[in-house]
């Protein structure tokens, strides 16, 4: 009769212990309210702002980023972050040349049977801003018209044994392509694959300007301003036209390249009339926000967390307003709520944390590149950097990381753990054309995190990424992960 009595008593000691082991995982209570606290309508209001009219897209270099660097400076400094420097300013500036377009047109003359005595007869379409083409955001001003030559990829590269220029003449005419490679897997052709390398080659052979074949038209200012040249894109629907003439289409194009791995190159019969009015502005000035929250201890509050995201987008072209709220107003809105968030803390991190919105994502990484390569004084290391890049739309988030150190993904892991937003993390093996603000700290060998909403991201660099499309419950929770991930890795 006394085995119940034993059992009773055992049991009753479990229960008594599993409230204490249950809290052994839970967070402190101060960080969890920290956390819970984090208001998904301060992101929204704050990407709102940026995308507003006043700010005219923030372009970098122009004077609607400005107001805006400056505007958000005047936050950081009323949440009581310190300033980037001894002279009180937040605000980091460097070279930053632009072009506005300020009108451009695009006409296009197909061919249709030919007339009499073999003459080719031409049928005329005039193509729509936006819905049909967009020039290239750093297009000189002109108005010609020309021949059409296809260049597949627009790559010369006789060192790799790959040339689609052999075997067609365009001086004095456009040439149309594809962005591309013929080979993702051989990363030599990576360097070819940038615009400012496609488009010196084009000029550099005589052509007018190069145009590219898009799903859409998409706004652009990733590139150089070279003199006499004109750049553009066309729709595939457009380009689908075009092909017409050789019994093609844009897709049927791109699979044989695909698939042969060789140049695909051809003179058109297609003409085309270009014109852009521009104005560039070679002595632009860019400028990176960055202001910061010292670490609680000694010693470790000389080692630096950078958490940053692009502050710029396209700017205000043609009269038509880019005002990037998805990219990257979202991500400048998660960085600026987890300053106030960081700042407002009553017991401050060990590590130090610096918050930086860049400026020239959008021309190349351009802002981003110069922090990493003039990081500030007085810091023994950097002991990771977050990035965020397109946090506005979706249900959830992908992250993409740094291999080492293991701790980087123990703190994401054991935060989502919390939050459970993340639906899934990534190594990131290497950096391409095409990354984001995390890949010149990457270069250096700083463990980065890249962490962005999982979408669909829809109007991308178009004139209808704005604030109703924003959802402010997905920027709030990528803000709760990303909060609590800081937090455990600055005090680890």
């Amino acid at each position: 009769m006394k085995r119940p009595k034993i059992l009773f008593s055992i049991l009753a000691i479990i229960i008594l212990l599993i409230p204490g082991l249950l809290k052994a995982d839970e967070l402190p209570a101060g960080l969890k309210k920290a956390a819970d606290s984090i208001d998904p309508l301060l992101a929204y209001q704050l990407t709102r702002t940026m995308a507003s009219p006043e700010f005219a897209g923030r372009l970098t270099g122009d004077k609607g980023y400005t107001r805006a660097a400056k505007w958000a400076e005047a936050r950081f400094k009323e949440w009581g972050l310190k300033p980037l420097d001894s002279t009180s300013s937040y605000l980091q500036p460097y070279p930053s040349p632009y072009t506005i377009i300020d009108q451009a047109s695009m006409v296009l003359h197909l061919p249709v049977n030919p007339g009499p005595e073999g003459q080719i007869k031409y049928q005329t379409i005039e193509l729509e801003p936006e819905k049909d083409f967009l020039p290239l955001l750093y297009s000189d001003s002109g108005y010609l018209t020309a021949d059409l030559v296809f260049v597949g990829w627009g790559i010369s590269a006789p060192e790799l044994n790959y040339d689609d220029y052999a075997g067609v003449e365009v001086k004095g005419k456009f040439v149309l392509c594809f962005r591309g490679t013929p080979d993702r897997r051989r990363t030599e052709f990576q360097h070819h694959d940038e615009h400012r390398t496609r488009m010196k080659v084009a000029k550099d052979k005589g052509a007018l300007g190069l145009i590219y074949i898009y799903p859409t038209a998409q706004a652009n200012p990733n590139g150089d301003w070279l003199k006499g040249f004109m750049p553009g894109m066309i729709t595939e629907k457009i380009a689908d036209q075009i092909f017409k003439e050789i019994n093609s289409t844009t897709s049927d194009l791109k699979k044989a390249l695909e698939t042969y791995k060789r140049p695909i190159s051809f003179a058109l019969k297609s003409r085309l009339t270009y014109s852009v009015s521009s104005r560039h502005f070679p002595d632009g000035t860019g400028y990176n926000i960055a202001a910061w929250v010292e670490g609680s201890d000694p010693k470790l509050k000389k080692e630096l967390i950078i958490i940053g995201g692009h502050f710029d987008h396209c700017g205000q072209h043609l009269g038509l307003l880019f005002p990037g709220a998805d990219d990257n107003a979202s991500g400048s809105a998660v960085v600026m709520t987890l300053a106030k968030a960081l700042a407002s803390l009553n017991s401050k991190p060990k590590r130090s944390v610096m918050f930086v919105l860049f400026g020239g994502e959008e021309l190349g990484l351009q802002g981003s590149t110069y922090f990493a390569n003039h990081l500030p004084s007085g810091f023994e290391k950097v002991a990771a950097m977050f990035n965020f890049d397109m946090e506005g739309a979706g249900d959830g988030a992908w992250c993409g990381i740094s291999e080492e150190p293991p701790a980087l993904k123990e703190a994401i892991e054991r935060a989502n753990k919390e939050i459970n937003i993340i639906r899934g993390i990534n190594i990131i093996r290497g950096v391409g054309v095409r990354s984001s603000d995390f890949a010149p700290f990457f270069l250096k060998g700083i463990p980065c995190a890249s962490i962005g909403s999982n979408g669909p991201h829809l109007a991308y660099h178009g004139t209808g990424d704005t604030i109703y499309r924003i959802n402010p419950e997905i920027m709030g929770s990528i803000a709760r992960v990303a909060f609590l991930s800081i937090y455990f890795l600055a005090n680890n």
